[in-house]
C-alpha cells in the first residue's frame, strides 16, 4: 500500500511546506510592523500638532513601502493602521487597492478588513469600481453566510449606479434565501439600491411582499422599512401596497397581545423599533385615504390607550401614534386623544419629552386648534421652563392660540414673559404681541396700552415695525390722543435712556399732542401731573437731547418734536429756540444740519411755522395689514429702516423743496420725493420758501460727513415733506397702499440716464390708457460689477410744475449682476418740457458713491 492510498499527496505537502518555510523567513526577516495598539497609542502622546502629524506620517511612509514592496504578510494590520489615520482625517486612499487584495484573500479576517477599508477609502474612480464589481458578485455566490453579508454590507454602502444595475439581480434573489440572515442583510441593500436607482424599485417588488410574512423580526424590520422606502418614492407603489394595510394591522396587535419575549422585550415593550416602523408606514398609506384610514383607526385607538407611558419607550410608541393619528383621515375624537397624549407630554419631568410636545403641538395647532387650547395653562406654564429651547417653543404655540376670546389674559401672560425673557426673545416676542394686538384688540384704549406695555418692557430690543405701528395707531385713535400723551409722558418723566423706542414713540406723541398734555381735559383713569408746566416738559427734553446715552435717531426725534412744541405751547418759545440754536454747532451732520434749519424757523420765517409744524392727520392709508407686521417678504417680517411710517399727500406748501439738490434756480422751485408720497403744486405766495437758508450758497454743501458724502438739505426737506413729520432716515422704504399702475396704452423709448464704475440706471416710461396726463417711469438700477452695492439711496427733483410720486424701491441692495426697480408717476404732463435732477447714493467697494445728474432728453410726452 502506498502513500496516496492513504489520502497523502507527497508533492502538495511539500509545496505546502515550502510556502510556510518561506513565510516564517520573510517573518524572521521583516521587522514585525507597529501594532495598532501601539499606533494609537503614539498619536494620543503626541502634545502638539505637529508631533501628530509627524507621526502619521513617518507611519504612512512606512505603509506605502511595505506596499511597494508587495508585503502580504502585514497587508492586514498595515490596512487596519490606514483605516484609523483615515478616521483622523489625514488622506488614505492611496490604500485602495491593497483593500482589493485583501478582499481577494479566502481568509474571513482579511476580507472583513478589505470590506471595511473599501467602504471608507473607495471613490467613484471606474477602474476600481469594476473590479470590485467582479469580487462583489463572487462573494455574493459564497457559501459562507458571512462573507454573503459582508458583501451585501459594502454593497450597500458604496454602490454607484452601475454596480446597483449589474448586481440588483443578485440581491433579489439573495432576499428569497432561505436563511433569515441573508435576507435582513439582502432586503437592507435591497433599500440601499433603490435610493440610488429608484428605477430599480420595481424589480424588487414581488421579493418585498414576501417579507411580510416572516416570524423573524429582523426580517420584518427590514421589510417594513423596505416598503416605506418604495411607498415614499412612487405613487403607483403606494397604491400597490395599500392592499397591505390590514396585515401591518394585524402585526401590530399580535406585538401589542403578545406576552413577554425576552429576545424583542425592551423595557417591557415588544419589539418597540418594530412598532415604531410600522406606525410610520401606516401613516403614509392612510394619507388622504379614508378606507385605509378608518381600516388603521382601531388599532391606533389601542395602541394609545394600552401602552405603558412609565418608560421612554413606552413615550416613543405613543409619540408615532399621535403623529399617524394627525396625519390620517382619523375621527375627530381620537384626534382629540392624540392631542391629550401630547399634553401629558408636556407634564413629563424629561426635557426632550416636552420639547417633542410643543413641538409637535405647533405643527397640529392648526388642525385641531379646541383640543390644543386645553392645555393652553399648561403651555404657558412651559414659558417659565429653564430650557431654552422649551421656552421659545412654548412662546411660539402660545402665540399660535392667541384669538380675540383670550386675548386679554393671554397677552397678559405674554407681557410677564416679555418683562423676564432672555435679550433673544424681546425682539421676536414684542412683534409677535404687537401682531396678535392688532388682530384681535378689543378696543382702541386696550390696544395702545398693550403696545406701551411692550415699549417699556422689550426696551431696546423693539424693532422698527413696532414703534410705526404704535405711532400709526395714535395717529388713527383721536378719542385716545390725550390718554396717549399722557401715559406716554409718565413714561418719559422717568428714566428712559435704556429704552430708545418708547423715547421715540413718547416725543413723536408729545411733540404732535403737547398742547392735549398741558391744556387739554383730564382722561379717565389717568393721574395728570399736579403743577405741569411748559418748562417742565422743556426740561426733560433738555435732558434727553443732551443725554449722552440717548441715540442720534432719539435725538432727531425730540429735536423735531421739540420745534412743534414751540407752536403747541403758549409761552416758552425763547427758551426752545436757545435750545435748537445750540445744535447748530453740533458735531453730528444730521443733527448740526436740523439745528440750523430750524433755526431758521424761529426768525425769518416765523410766519410760516405754525403752518409747516401744525398737527399731522390721521395716518390711515398705511394700517399694517392684518398680520400686524408692516410688510412681509416671504414669509419674514420685513423691518422697516423708516421710523415713524408716513404717507399720504403734503401740504399746499412747498415743504418737500430740497434746494441744493437742484444746486440752482433753473427749474424754479422742485419737488424732491425721497419716499414714496405724492407732492402736489405748491401754493401761490409761498415763494419765500426759495430762501430759507438764508445767506447760505445753495450750490455749496452745507457740510461734509466724514466719509466723503454730502449731507445738504433744506428744512423741509428734513421734515420728509408730510405736514412737518420727521423721518429721521429717509430711504423711501414705506408702505403705500392702493398706488397702482395703471393700464398702459403706449411706451415711450426707454433713456439711459447713468452708466458709470458699474451701475447702470434705465428710464422705461409708459403712458395710462385712462390718464393722459400722467407719465409712469420705470427705474431700472443694474450692477455689473462683482460686488453688492448696499445703502442704495434714488432721489428725483421735478420742477413745481409737475407732480412727483415715488413707490417704494425693490430692495436697497444690488447683487452682482443683480437690479433694483423703482417707479415713478410724473403728473400735469401738459405743463411743459420734463427736466429731472437725480441724486444717487451707494456703498460699494471703495466705500460710499455719490452721484447727480440731470434728464433734460426725455422724449416728446404730450397728450397722447
Amino acid at each position: 500500500m502506498n502513500a496516496s492510498e492513504h489520502g497523502f499527496n507527497p508533492a502538495f505537502n511539500m509545496a505546502s511546506i515550502r510556502q510556510a518555510l518561506n513565510e516564517a523567513v520573510e517573518r524572521v526577516r521583516m521587522p514585525a510592523p507597529t501594532r495598532l495598539r501601539d499606533l494609537i497609542r503614539q498619536i494620543r502622546a503626541a502634545r502638539t500638532a505637529a508631533e501628530e502629524r509627524t507621526v502619521v506620517n513617518k507611519e504612512c511612509a512606512y505603509i506605502r513601502s511595505t506596499f511597494r514592496e508587495e508585503d502580504s504578510v502585514w497587508r492586514c494590520r498595515n490596512i487596519a493602521k490606514l483605516l484609523y489615520i483615515h478616521m483622523l482625517g489625514y488622506p488614505a486612499h492611496f490604500g485602495q487597492l491593497e483593500c482589493l487584495k485583501l478582499i481577494a484573500s479566502p481568509r474571513f479576517t482579511d476580507k472583513r478588513i478589505g470590506y471595511l477599508g473599501a467602504m471608507l477609502l473607495l471613490d467613484e474612480r471606474q477602474d476600481v469600481h469594476l473590479l470590485i464589481t467582479n469580487c462583489l458578485k463572487q462573494d455574493l455566490n459564497s457559501p459562507i453566510q458571512f462573507v454573503i453579508g459582508l458583501a451585501l454590507c459594502t454593497l450597500g454602502a458604496i454602490a454607484s449606479p452601475e454596480m446597483a444595475r449589474d448586481l440588483a439581480a443578485e440581491v433579489e434573489r439573495l432576499m428569497k434565501s432561505p436563511n433569515a440572515y441573508i435576507r435582513k442583510k439582502a432586503a437592507l441593500c435591497a433599500f440601499r439600491i433603490i435610493r440610488r436607482v429608484p428605477e430599480l424599485m420595481e424589480m424588487f417588488l414581488p421579493a418585498t411582499r414576501s417579507l411580510l410574512t416572516e416570524k423573524n423580526h429582523g426580517v420584518l424590520i427590514t421589510g417594513v422599512t423596505l416598503i416605506t422606502e418604495m411607498c415614499e418614492n412612487s405613487v403607483d407603489t403606494l397604491n400597490h401596497f395599500k392592499k397591505i394595510v390590514p396585515n401591518l394591522v394585524r402585526i401590530l396587535k399580535n406585538l401589542i397581545l403578545a406576552g413577554y419575549s425576552p429576545e424583542h422585550d425592551v423595557s417591557g415593550v415588544s419589539d418597540p423599533f418594530l412598532q415604531v416602523k410600522i406606525l410610520r408606514l401606516l401613516r403614509i398609506l392612510g394619507r388622504n385615504d379614508v378606507d385605509a384610514s378608518e381600516a388603521m383607526n382601531d388599532i391606533l385607538a389601542q395602541v394609545a390607550t394600552n401602552t405603558e407611558t412609565s418608560k421612554n419607550v413606552g413615550n416613543t410608541i405613543l409619540y408615532e401614534t399621535v403623529l399617524s393619528i394627525m396625519d390620517i383621515k382619523s375621527e375627530s375624537g381620537l384626534r382629540v386623544l392624540a392631542v391629550n397624549i401630547l399634553g401629558r407630554f408636556l407634564l413629563n419631568n424629561d426635557k426632550n419629552i416636552r420639547y417633542v410636545a410643543l413641538n409637535t403641538l405647533l405643527k397640529t395647532v392648526y388642525v385641531d386648534t379646541s383640543a390644543v387650547q386645553r392645555h393652553r395653562s399648561t403651555i404657558l406654564e412651559c414659558l417659565k421652563d429653564p430650557d431654552v429651547s422649551i421656552r421659545r417653543r412654548a412662546m411660539e404655540l402660545s402665540f399660535a392660540l392667541v384669538n380675540s376670546n383670550n386675548i386679554r389674559n393671554m397677552i397678559k401672560e405674554l407681557l410677564l414673559f416679555l418683562e423676564k425673557a432672555d435679550p433673544e426673545f424681546k425682539a421676536q416676542c414684542s412683534s409677535n404681541i404687537v401682531m396678535s394686538a392688532e388682530r384681535y384688540s378689543p378696543n382702541k384704549r386696550w390696544h395702545l396700552e398693550t403696545l406701551f406695555k411692550v415699549l417699556v418692557a422689550a426696551g431696546n430690543y423693539v424693532r422698527d415695525d413696532v414703534v410705526a405701528c404704535t405711532i400709526q395707531l395714535i395717529s388713527e385713535a383721536q378719542p385716545q390722543q390725550g390718554y396717549a400723551v399722557n401715559a406716554l409722558w409718565h413714561a418719559l418723566e422717568r428714566d428712559t435712556f435704556d429704552k430708545q423706542p418708547l423715547a421715540q414713540v413718547a416725543t413723536w406723541c408729545i411733540g404732535e399732542y403737547g398742547d392735549l398734555l398741558l391744556y387739554g381735559p383730564p382722561p379717565e383713569d389717568v393721574e395728570v401731573p399736579v403743577n405741569l408746566t411748559e418748562d417742565d416738559v422743556i426740561d426733560v427734553y433738555q435732558r434727553l437731547l443732551w443725554s449722552p446715552q440717548n441715540t442720534v435717531v432719539t435725538k432727531q426725534y425730540t429735536l423735531l418734536s421739540l420745534t412743534k412744541l414751540s407752536t403747541r405751547f403758549q409761552r416758552g418759545n425763547e427758551k426752545i429756540r436757545q435750545i435748537i440754536d445750540t445744535f447748530g454747532s453740533n458735531l453730528h451732520i444730521e443733527l448740526q444740519q436740523r439745528g440750523i434749519e430750524f433755526s431758521q424757523l424761529f426768525r425769518k420765517y416765523d410766519h410760516l411755522r405754525p403752518a409747516l409744524l401744525e398737527r399731522m392727520p390721521p395716518m390711515e392709508t398705511a394700517r399694517p395689514q392684518a398680520n400686524g407686521i408692516i410688510g412681509l417678504v416671504n414669509g419674514e417680517q420685513e423691518i422697516e429702516e423708516d421710523k415713524p411710517v408716513e404717507t399720504g399727500v403734503t401740504p399746499a406748501s412747498d415743504s418737500s423743496a430740497l434746494l441744493d439738490l437742484l444746486g440752482s434756480s433753473e427749474l424754479s422751485v422742485p419737488a424732491l420725493v425721497t419716499s414714496p408720497g405724492v407732492v402736489n403744486n405748491p401754493a401761490v405766495g409761498n415763494n419765500d420758501l426759495l430762501d430759507l437758508l438764508g445767506g447760505l450758497d445753495l450750490s455749496t454743501p452745507a457740510g461734509t460727513t466724514g466719509n466723503g458724502i454730502e449731507e445738504v438739505g433744506s428744512p423741509l426737506g428734513v421734515l420728509g415733506g408730510n405736514e412737518g413729520i420727521f423721518s429721521p432716515t429717509s430711504t423711501g422704504n414705506f408702505l403705500v397702499d392702493g398706488l397702482l399702475t395703471p393700464p398702459v396704452q403706449n411706451e415711450v423709448p426707454s433713456v439711459l440716464v447713468l452708466d458709470k464704475a458699474g451701475l447702470k440706471i434705465n428710464f422705461k416710461m409708459e403712458r395710462p390708457l385712462d390718464s393722459p396726463d400722467l407719465l409712469v417711469i420705470n427705474m431700472t438700477a443694474v450692477n455689473s460689477t462683482g460686488i453688492p452695492l448696499t445703502d442704495f439711496r434714488f432721489e428725483a427733483a421735478v420742477p413745481r410744475t409737475f407732480q412727483l410720486q415715488m413707490l417704494p424701491p425693490s430692495s436697497t441692495v444690488i447683487s452682482p449682476s443683480g437690479q433694483v426697480t423703482q417707479v415713478l408717476k410724473v403728473s400735469n404732463m401738459n405743463s411743459g418740457n420734463l427736466r429731472m435732477r437725480l441724486r444717487i447714493s451707494y456703498s460699494g467697494d471703495s466705500g460710499p458713491v455719490l452721484e447727480q445728474t440731470e434728464v433734460n432728453s426725455f422724449p416728446a410726452l404730450g397728450s397722447q
